[in-house]
């Protein structure tokens, strides 16, 4: 072959090679609010999800996938890609940390990480982290910041500039709201950035208390859940096991355990159908169990129409053909919430359950259910705090459908793992002093049919609740007090059969890596922060009277 023929073919051929390379996708992250871990169909829910259904059974399930057990904190860890306490975004003892501290300039988030990588990147909804979305690499976003509202917010802002107050009677639901500019953003980048990748982070505020929805959603669960918790959960657990997901027990009603928070008169202004512990549903009277099922009517509703909102932005993503390549996150910050409050606008107890007018929450005994098989709510660090279902789709990078992934994964993986497909790393575009190393994860190989993704451990603190999983092992401590209990999690993901007494050594060798965890992420957020006699937390304020 001539050497001008033979330079013409290496041409040729590197230019095939190359655009056989897949383009780098785009990437869309929905992120639900206190949903449980069994609140999809995909996971053994009753309530219609059909859009987040669809994902799965073309894409994959995660069935040991685990959040920080707070909201706050996991939208760091989520877009960051360090634990929260390592960004001073969860109590530090003696460091400026928690619910309302800065970042360190290094703890950037995700879309700062992208831009320099060609993504356009867009937020739509919850923000609840440090900062604003404009100044922290997002092109467009609109942000509530409105917790006791899903009608009528009073505090929400578009491209940072705050926005007058929503009237009531209008017609706005938070979700469909969410949703609505999620679709515009999607629309302006197919019309006039249709070259570039994108990240879309669509943060829903649904399933999260007030109990609130539109009244047709709320019709189709009406009288659904009176058979009540007990009977209905065993329900969704024969229907889990049946699919392969949530362990192999189902864990016994805390029926002692009541909301993280007390607020005795909140409970007493709700009325006498309130309660707050998981009591047997057969010892409620009539008028507490028609209530009680009138409240998880509403929570499906959310649900369903966070799905219904969900599968409109999909539609979206076809009709700019752009689902082929959108590779789709969707998981829950923490577990179901026993918490219960009044907040916001108060409660009519003469208002039907659902409205603006009412103020209700879902309570542990239906937070127990939602967040089958598993012990505990949101804010603990057992299993029912910290497990998410967590679904991800990509037609173009997954060749699997409908399989489920075992391996126990964090959020503190989503960073490195958007950023190996995008064709980057954190230290591209800092020229400050070396990064700390993220602790996470590329999931990338999981989705490869056989693909293998080792943690060494998985670390958990929050609220004095602490944990750590290595391997199949976990320590869990509800509290500083508490002694550490001692699970094996191939045996009993439910955590029913505490091995701490039987296995003091593996006890000692956990908890003393769990410390020095513990002291490894204090140090980089001392380092980083000036000292502080109070840490700053987040607890729900006093409850209001109506």
């Amino acid at each position: 072959m001539k050497v001008g023929a033979f330079f013409t073919y290496l041409v040729l051929l590197a230019a095939s090679l190359h655009a056989a390379e897949p383009p780098r996708p785009n990437i869309l992250l929905i992120l639900s609010d206190d949903l449980g871990y069994s609140d999809l169909g995909c996971y053994g829910s009753e309530i219609s999800t059909p859009n987040l259904d669809a994902l799965a059974k073309d894409g994959l399930r995660f069935t040991q996938f685990y959040n920080t057990a707070r909201c706050w904190p996991s939208r760091a860890a989520i877009l960051t890609g360090y634990y929260a306490q390592e960004v001073c975004r969860d109590t530090v003892p003696g460091v400026r940390s928690g619910g309302l501290a800065p970042r360190p300039p290094w703890g950037r988030l995700l879309p700062e990480m992208l831009r320099p990588l060609g993504y356009r990147s867009y937020h739509s909804g919850k923000w609840h982290i440090d900062g604003r979305p404009l100044q922290n690499g997002f092109d467009h976003s609109y942000r509530i910041e409105d917790y006791d509202r899903h009608f009528g917010p009073r505090a929400h802002s578009e491209e940072d500039v705050p926005l007058p107050p929503v009237a009531k009677d209008t017609g706005y639901y938070s979700s469909t709201a969410f949703a609505d500019h999620a679709i515009k953003c999607l629309r302006e980048h197919a019309e006039k950035y249709s070259a570039q990748p994108f990240f879309s982070y669509l943060a829903f505020t649904a399933p999260h208390f007030p109990l609130q929805a539109p009244p047709e959603d709320i019709a189709r669960y009406k009288d659904k859940y009176l058979r009540g918790w007990d009977a209905m959960r065993e329900d969704r657990w024969q229907r889990m096991h049946a699919m392969g997901i949530g362990g192999s027990a189902l864990s016994a009603i805390e029926r002692e355990v009541g909301p993280p928070y007390d607020f005795p008169a909140a409970i007493q202004r709700l009325g006498p159908n309130e309660v707050n512990r998981p009591l047997p549903w057969d010892e409620l009277s009539q008028s507490q169990r028609e209530f009680q099922a009138a409240k998880m009517a509403v929570h499906a509703a959310m649900v369903d129409r966070m799905d219904h909102e969900i599968g409109r932005v999909l539609a979206q993503l076809r009709a700019m053909g752009a689902m082929e390549n959108t590779l789709i996150f969707f998981l829950s910050d923490n577990g179901a919430s026993a918490e219960m409050m009044m907040r916001g606008d108060g409660h009519d107890p003469n208002a039907e359950c659902g409205t603006g007018a009412t103020f209700l929450s879902l309570g542990p005994g239906w937070s127990s259910f939602a967040n089958t098989p598993f012990r505990r709510h949101k804010i603990w660090v057992h299993e029912g705090g910290i497990s998410t279902p967590f679904i991800v789709h990509w037609p173009r990078g997954i060749v699997a459908h409908g399989e489920l992934r075992t391996t126990p994964a964090h959020i503190i993986d989503f960073v490195p793992t958007i950023l190996e497909l995008a064709g980057g790393k954190p230290s591209d575009t800092w020229d400050g002093p070396p990064l700390p190393p993220m602790p996470g994860l590329s999931l990338v190989p999981l989705f490869a049919k056989d693909g293998a993704v080792t943690h060494a451990s998985l670390w958990w603190k929050h609220e004095r609740n602490r944990a750590l999983r290595v391997g199949n092992w976990k320590i869990v401590a509800a509290g500083e007090a508490s002694p550490w209990e001692l699970y094996d999690m191939s045996m009993d993901r439910s955590e029913t059969k505490n091995l701490a007494a039987a296995m003091p050594d593996k006890v000692r060798e956990m908890s003393e890596e769990w410390r020095r965890q513990t002291d490894l992420y204090s140090a980089l957020a001392a380092k980083e922060a000036p000292p502080f006699t109070a840490p700053i937390s987040q607890p729900p304020p006093p409850p209001k009277t109506p």
